[in-house]
């Protein structure tokens, strides 16, 4: 029996993710470079502020962080790679990253760090793998409810997670998932 490396951009990212956390032990300030800037921070006039409008997913706070979202990361992604295609799943992050990076910029003073919402888009998205077209999965309702449903009551307490991502992120992965269901 032999190791396989079954599901190729979910793995790459969270190896990828795994050595910015390390480093980041290592080199002060580089978390600065995987973190999307607020309102108030953004330079519209830099190149790399752009950059981290989709490099923030890269970034964690500590390992903890990283360990938080990518063992939903490892558990969704490898299905959902089979189902959507490796480019169709990255196209789907890489665009949740943007939107999140996006608003987070044009509505909070705080930054945006981490694949939370990721995590989210994930979450909601799996719940259209098995489905014909024109269904909409009880699954996927009670998941809203669940999931989304605790972000948005989380989102009126003081703290330094950052609910609107998952939110968004969650919304992002339904909207996938109703306009494309996987395939068979």
């Amino acid at each position: 029996m032999k190791v396989k490396y079954n599901a190729p951009v979910v793995l790459t990212f969270t190896l990828t993710c795994l050595i910015i956390v390390i480093l980041s032990f290592f080199i002060p300030g580089i978390q600065v470079l995987f973190s999307c800037p607020g309102r108030t921070t953004f330079d519209s006039s830099s190149i790399l502020d752009y950059l981290r409008l989709f490099l923030h997913i890269f970034g964690h706070a500590d390992l903890n962080h990283f360990l938080s979202n990518f063992a939903f990361i490892l558990l969704l992604g490898p299905i959902l790679e089979a189902s959507y295609g490796k480019g169709l799943l990255m196209l789907m992050g890489m665009t949740t990253a943007l939107v999140t990076g996006i608003l987070n910029v044009l509505l909070f003073n705080t930054g945006l760090m981490g694949a939370s919402g990721i995590v989210f888009m994930m979450i909601l998205l799996i719940s259209f793998t098995n489905i014909s077209k024109g269904e909409i999965p009880l699954t996927f309702i009670l998941i809203v409810v669940i999931y989304l449903g605790r972000e948005i009551v989380n989102a009126f307490q003081t703290n330094s997670v950052s609910e609107f991502a998952h939110i968004i992120g969650g919304i992002c992965g339904s909207i996938f998932g109703y306009l494309r269901p996987a395939k068979s």
